[in-house]
């Protein structure tokens, strides 16, 4: 059975922190040594706000309260496919972290971001999410690991 291209990434909030997940522990994953925030494929006839409220509980223990719905972002990289990711962030969020089995669960202050091995994208739609942009839509191209083209609501910006 095919992955389902739908995804979800959610960035919980907390004291000008990320959540992030530095992926460590699975094998043969695109993500490999990256980090990221929470979240992952879509099941049969969720929401993007199911899945994205799933995944975090099931990735790191907590469930969100708040989930704001910041854009959409389309990945397109050779040999992968195309992947369509409903990006979220978080401030509300209840229970307690757990363990995480797809890597190691750090909270990461906003400022130190530039400092991690990020997806060279991330940081577009990162810095968006920092600006408070209104609801957007981003497409980014690899060849390879290297971001080859971004396009933002429309309008090449690299």
């Amino acid at each position: 059975m095919i992955k389902n291209p739908m995804t979800t990434l959610v960035y919980l909030e907390k004291d000008d922190c990320y959540l992030m997940l530095h992926r460590v522990t699975k094998k043969n994953d695109v993500n490999k040594d990256k980090w990221i925030g929470v979240g992952g494929h879509f099941e049969e006839g969720e929401s993007p706000e199911e899945c994205a409220a799933r995944e975090t509980k099931e990735e790191t223990g907590l469930t969100p309260a708040n989930l704001d719905f910041r854009g959409i972002v389309t990945f397109t990289q050779e040999g992968y496919g195309t992947e369509y990711m409903c990006l979220f962030t978080c401030t509300d969020f209840t229970g307690e972290m757990k363990t995480c089995d797809e890597g190691v669960l750090e909270w990461v202050a906003k400022d130190k971001l530039g400092e991690l091995n990020l997806w060279e994208g991330d940081y577009i739609f990162l810095d968006l999410l920092e600006k408070d942009e209104p609801f957007f839509s981003l497409k980014l191209t690899y060849k390879k690991d290297k971001l080859d083209r971004a396009v933002l609501n429309g309008r090449l910006i690299k």
